[in-house]
């Protein structure tokens, strides 16, 4: 298990850790000391209550009602489109500024007649906002200490939840939140928003068509230079937030933009499932020299205050699973380096590298060594097309986010919540990709090459076949009437 960092805790540090949540929420069950289990343990026996939540369909809702839980850099931007598909009842951030923004745009928008009720009362006024009977899903936005305290409360008082990347940053707390879902039978979902980017979900399909053969390997992840203005530049809020995480864990902190589309694509949970982790990591040098140089960062800058940086600036893992496949994931947000996800594909047919936009497939009569790229590239993703890009293009381009693919991820959760569909990406989906943070920390930890095992959240259940992004196009009224 990979213990929470050393500090001196304080009460919104307990609370965060979830020591003092039952407490202050009023739940039932232990909290104090979640469930796990050890990096390479068996799997936990299921409790009392808890059951599998594979083909756990939603209850099916008239109208999804939501909640939205931080409203800054990333969460600032979602209200418009949760409120363009769903109805907002309750906003919380810990500024009420931010709050009274979010409330004003939802209500310009147009699309309610009612007002979200706002929460900015302190650190732990989202429990108050957990507490109303009129909410279906909670979205939330926050530094990622947060996010395992909030989607466990959210659960326990009878909400779904949708979580934005991680769902949280340790073990032990992966495995509680998978067991807090089996027990409250409430879906606790990564909202992974790359899987739902049109090249993914084009490369999802002609996988599944069989066009790469036998897949064999995969790579994905994040590399993106955050240091100004994300990292000290303070866009986040606090602004020390995110850059603090390079001094609690040498890990692999953010990998799941380009490993959540490409684990689906192997099948992965469905058919197959991660085995063993390996992490590599460089030295932490950037951020302490980006600190020294860059003149925008005076004496009185809150980095000065950081402990040292112990995180590697770039982090390689390698994960395998099952069936004999692996996939490399990559992490970098401290060097000098263009956007990439790192995003590609490999079968016994052909190759795709999304992210430099190029193909190779023997399967459509590729046989010259050249890649297919540019218009012809296009051409060919957009023959297999998702069903979701055609049907949601023009909203897509209206309401956007990363080109489109954040409103996409957000209308398909919200269409499966009203339909009382299985979602997408469960929380086995979302244990399972989540849990490279913990488990590259513990490689890196006892050794470099050192390797860990992959736990099995599934519980077995991996090995039942299920549907995912390869369900045909449901009859739905909204879409009837658009």
């Amino acid at each position: 298990m990979v213990p929470t960092p050393e500090f001196n805790p304080s009460r919104r540090d307990l609370l965060r850790s979830g020591v003092v949540l039952g407490a202050a929420a009023g739940l039932g069950g232990a909290v104090g000391a979640p469930a796990a289990a050890d990096a390479g343990d068996a799997a936990p026996e299921r409790g009392d209550g808890e059951k599998s939540m594979t083909n756990v369909p939603f209850e099916g809702f008239d109208q999804v009602r939501v909640g939205l839980i931080g409203l800054g850099e990333r969460g600032g931007g979602q209200d418009l489109r949760f409120a363009a598909v769903s109805t907002i009842t309750a906003v919380c951030d810990i500024r009420p500024e931010r709050v009274n923004r979010t409330v004003g745009r939802i209500m310009r928008q147009g699309f309610q007649d009612t007002a979200p009720v706002g929460y900015s009362a302190g650190e732990e006024d989202y429990l108050n906002l957990l507490r109303r009977d009129d909410i279906d899903l909670v979205y939330i936005a926050t530094p990622w200490e947060w996010h395992y305290p909030m989607a466990k409360a959210a659960m326990e008082h009878g909400k779904h939840v949708a979580v934005e990347l991680p769902i949280a940053p340790y073990l032990d707390q992966i495995w509680d939140l998978v067991r807090t879902s089996e027990r409250t039978r409430k879906h606790c979902i990564l909202l992974e928003n790359v899987n739902y980017f049109r090249p993914e979900m084009a490369m999802f399909n002609m996988a599944h068509r069989g066009l790469f053969g036998d897949l064999q390997h995969a790579s994905g992840g994040y590399v993106h230079d955050l240091r100004w203005p994300y990292l000290f530049g303070g866009a986040y809020h606090p602004e020390h937030w995110r850059r603090r995480w390079q001094t609690r864990m040498n890990a692999s902190h953010y990998p799941t933009h380009g490993l959540g589309p490409v684990s689906a694509t192997l099948g992965i949970n469905r058919g197959d499932r991660f085995e063993e982790l390996i992490a590599v990591a460089s030295l932490p040098k950037a951020l302490a020299l980006f600190r020294e140089e860059d003149p925008r960062i005076g004496s009185d800058h809150s980095s000065w205050d950081d402990a040292p940086y112990i995180s590697g600036d770039r982090h390689t893992c390698f994960v395998t699973t099952t069936s004999g496949r692996f996939i490399r994931i990559e992490h970098d947000v401290n060097s000098p380096h263009p956007y990439s996800r790192e995003t590609t594909l490999t079968g016994t047919r052909g190759s795709i590298e999304v992210d430099n936009a190029r193909i190779y497939l023997e399967s459509l009569g590729h046989k010259n060594h050249t890649w297919r790229s540019g218009t012809e590239y296009n051409t060919i993703l957009r023959q297999h097309d998702h069903w979701l890009w055609p049907t949601l293009e023009q909203l897509a381009s209206q309401y956007g986010g990363h080109g489109g693919g954040d409103f996409i991820s957000i209308w398909r959760l919200v269409q499966t919540m009203r339909l009382g569909m299985t979602p997408d990406i469960d929380v086995y989906d979302s244990a399972a990709w989540c849990s490279v943070i913990p488990l590259s920390h513990e490689s890196l930890k006892t050794g470099r090459m050192h390797p860990v095992k992959v736990p099995d959240f599934t519980r077995g259940h991996w090995q039942e076949a299920r549907p995912t992004f390869d369900r045909p196009r449901p009859a739905d009224p909204w879409l009837d009437k658009e």
